[in-house]
């Protein structure tokens, strides 16, 4: 099985953004909202910097 760095990405992310979830808030549905949050903001700063080394590299 192979995967794509931007499956491993959202991989990461997503696992990453549960576990912050979890650990920085007390209450279930601030959980949810934190690693919800904590997600999009790591899909969209890679999205970000992706666009932004395509540009360094044209």
């Amino acid at each position: 099985m192979t995967i794509s760095h931007f499956g491993a990405v959202l991989l990461f992310a997503l696992f990453t953004s549960i576990v912050f979830g979890i650990t920085q808030r007390s209450e279930p549905r601030t959980m949810i909202r934190f690693g919800a949050f904590c997600f999009v903001l790591f899909v969209g700063g890679t999205i970000a910097a992706s666009w932004i080394m395509w540009m360094i590299k044209h």
